[in-house]
């Protein structure tokens, strides 16, 4: 297996898969109970009998599957899916010759063990081929998502737009002549910004480094615009060292800018409001819009939102999400997600 590549195989030693173990061995024993009984009311004795013989072959090759995880870990996917494959089925053959030792006599009159080994190995072996090909599938289409995401990442990291690297300079050159203390501020700023957009799209950030990216954005079009520019920050105790996806919270005060202040002739307000209640953190920036542009501009930043949509679920998962919308006559993007401390 290349280095960095993880194994297609989940994690057997969590308790989610050791649940899902259970869970669909019960459903399997009472599906095969269902076909096999001959009259319902020997459903629930077949039904336990059943159940107890899949849950071992399960339970135990879960078991066996954890204590081999690094070793599996370090095989190419066909290997291991042929060696997990393999373990399965001698966890299948070896509950299937202790089982006449230990189950009651009577309980298995019409079976034969061979014929129980025979039937024993044959759904197991077909049934473990089909889960591990759904594994396999499964990590391929994250695999695939995570590729597709990390590419828009990229041009998201890439692209600040022309029109801003422009604007920049043309205050920066303003500014040498009358301030150049201020320009030479001005030109640190926007390196720390292009340091960002073309940093590695797989790094995390902080909360607090991520708000002070934010802020030298702000500050750099507020040198442009002027009055036009008004921004309101709301900041309530956060977290400073959460964890956070890297070039999160500035392309959020940059679809503000474009799209709210930027295209006022009259100017607007941008408001970036934050806090931390049990363990999440919540982020708003919402802004003022052009009276008779409202709808087009509020429609025009949906890449962007998708791509830090799809960067907060695969880091966060479901504990993490983004809502869009107006509220009170201003367009509002908010975004929560839990505190995990930066490495």
């Amino acid at each position: 297996m290349q280095s960095g590549e993880q194994s297609f195989l989940p994690d057997f030693c969590g308790v989610r898969t050791v649940l899902a173990v259970v869970v669909s061995a019960t459903l399997m024993a009472m599906v095969l109970s269902l076909a096999a009984t001959e009259h319902l009311r020997n459903f629930w004795e077949d039904f336990s009998i059943v159940a107890l013989y899949i849950q071992w072959i399960g339970l135990m090759s879960v078991a066996l599957i954890c204590l081999l995880r690094h070793w599996l870990g370090r095989m190419r996917h066909g290997v291991a899916g042929v060696v997990a494959w393999v373990v399965i089925m001698l966890v299948a053959l070896a509950v299937s010759l202790s089982t006449p030792l230990l189950v009651p006599i009577d309980i298995l009159a019409d079976v034969s063990s061979r014929e129980l080994l025979i039937r024993t190995l044959g759904i197991t072996g077909i049934l473990s081929a089909l889960i591990l090909r759904y594994l396999y599938e499964n990590y391929q289409q994250k695999q695939r998502e995570l590729a597709e995401s990390r590419a828009r990442f990229q041009a998201l990291q890439a692209r600040i737009r022309p029109h801003f690297l422009f604007n920049s300079l043309n205050t920066v050159v303003s500014l040498i002549s009358i301030d150049p203390a201020r320009a030479e501020e001005v030109l640190q700023d926007m390196a720390d910004l292009f340091r960002a957009s073309l940093g590695d799209e797989s790094r995390l950030s902080t909360l607090s480094q991520e708000l002070e990216l934010a802020r030298q954005y702000l500050a750099i079009e507020q040198l442009r615009l002027g009055e036009r520019l008004k921004v309101t920050w709301d900041l309530d105790k956060l977290p400073d060292q959460a964890a956070i996806p890297a070039l999160l919270l500035q392309p959020l005060v940059e679809n503000a800018v474009y799209h709210g202040v930027g295209a006022s002739v009259a100017g607007g307000e941008i408001c970036v409001f934050g806090r931390y209640r049990n363990g999440v953190v919540a982020l708003s920036v919402s802004n003022t819009l052009p009276e008779t542009e409202a709808k087009s501009h509020s429609q025009g930043n949906h890449m962007a939102l998708e791509n830090i949509r799809q960067r907060l679920q695969m880091r966060f998962g479901d504990k993490a999400g983004m809502h869009t919308g107006m509220a009170e006559d201003r367009y509002q993007v908010r975004i929560w997600f839990p505190v995990q401390e930066a490495a």
